[in-house]
């Protein structure tokens, strides 16, 4: 698995911002603790490939939200803040050499961070940054490789993936107060812990869960689950409504560890993303 990530920006501390106050933003604590994520990425098995830092783009560690990929393609989005939209650039050259591409174009907007895959279940959140033109777009560009998309509404959070993350095979972990349970009929749910609402992003990496240090009621129900949560601090992130997930794009490779071939098909995955 390939682990895109970016550095964080000179710049976070102007972040855009959503849900949360403003708070100082100790930079070098933010890039230690970003730094000590790709290194779990690596112990985990994946290859990073590290992407051009961007001082003057605030949010550009969350490359997260600059695209969806599967399989058979990658989607660079059109982020719903509009400052953010020089973003994707870079992304899209480097995920033009591993997956063939497609775009969101205007007026759709669409933030990866808002995409949650399960298998060939997507769910897509309609929220302040996707809209439901991004929506149809996403649908419209995966479905003939066989994906179903499926649009949740999220309330109290700003991505869909702040409130419900894939755990691997058929399980999920949600905060059923920002998205309705019932758009995941037939997936496992496993709830966060209630003081801990900000507690339902996870990402899974091939069988481990990376996870925030910040919710350990919420990572020992993981652990009774079964669950191998690896955990992470990114406490300063946080404040720039970052999470595990926001901070990487995770492209699946062959078994020899090259990249699927643009057009191609590799072993199917339950992550999100």
């Amino acid at each position: 698995m390939i682990a895109l990530t970016r550095p964080v920006s000179d710049s976070i501390a102007r972040c855009e911002l959503t849900h949360l106050a403003r708070e100082p933003i100790d930079l070098g604590r933010a890039r230690r603790q970003h730094a000590a994520y790709e290194r779990l990425l690596e112990a985990l098995g994946c290859r990073l490939v590290r992407l051009p830092a961007e001082p003057e783009m605030p949010d550009a560690v969350f490359v997260e939200d600059a695209a969806v990929v599967v399989d058979e393609v990658a989607v660079i989005s059109r982020p719903g803040a509009e400052a953010r939209r020089r973003e994707t650039a870079s992304v899209a050259a480097a995920l033009g050499r591993l997956r063939h591409v497609e775009r969101i174009e205007a007026p759709a907007t669409l933030d990866g961070g808002d995409v949650l895959r399960a298998g060939r279940r997507i769910w897509v959140g309609r929220s302040g940054r996707t809209n439901e033109a991004g929506i149809e777009r996403l649908a419209a560009l995966l479905a003939p490789h066989g994906y179903t998309v499926t649009g949740v509404p999220v309330t109290g959070c700003l991505h869909l993936k702040s409130a419900v993350t894939a755990l691997g095979g058929r399980r999920l972990l949600v905060n059923r107060a920002w998205a309705p349970a019932e758009a995941f009929d037939g997936f496992e749910l496993v709830d966060v812990d209630p003081g801990e609402p900000f507690a339902a992003n996870a990402l899974s990496v091939g069988g481990p869960v990376v996870y925030s240090s910040a919710f350990p009621k919420t990572r020992r129900r993981l652990e009774r689950a079964g669950i191998d949560v690896q955990t992470v601090e990114l406490d300063e992130l946080a404040k720039a409504e970052g999470a595990v997930t926001c901070c990487s794009i995770l492209v699946d490779t062959d078994d020899a560890g090259r990249p699927v071939p643009r057009g191609g098909h590799s072993r199917q995955t339950s992550r999100s993303g």
